[in-house]
């Protein structure tokens, strides 16, 4: 069992733009290495920071869309099923926006 899919779940929600979020993480971890390279050339303090800023902007876009893929599709068939399952749903997800505003 996935973490965060019950065994009624067929696929998880962010299924259909699978292709699309591993392109943009490529694209994170691209920026990471760029990262390492810049730290590994002595490039200056400001110049990093600013690819920490986009590298770490990338990450809090594609969060917010796949927590939106979450909540349409996981949470509203939860909450359609009702009981206990859907309490859970909205719990997670109130968590995972609660981790997203802390960070």
């Amino acid at each position: 069992m996935v973490l965060g899919m019950s065994m009624s779940d067929a696929h998880p929600g962010y299924h259909s733009e699978k292709a699309s979020h591993l392109k943009r993480l490529r694209r994170v971890e691209g920026q990471v290495r760029g990262l390492q390279r810049m730290v590994e050339e002595d490039q200056y303090c400001i110049d990093i920071l600013t690819q920490v800023s986009a590298a770490t902007k990338a990450l809090q876009s594609f969060s917010l869309e796949l927590l939106e893929e979450h909540l349409s599709h996981c949470v509203v068939d939860a909450a359609r099923k009702g009981g206990p399952e859907a309490q859970e749903k909205v719990r997670e997800a109130s968590d995972a926006i609660a981790r997203l505003v802390r960070s």
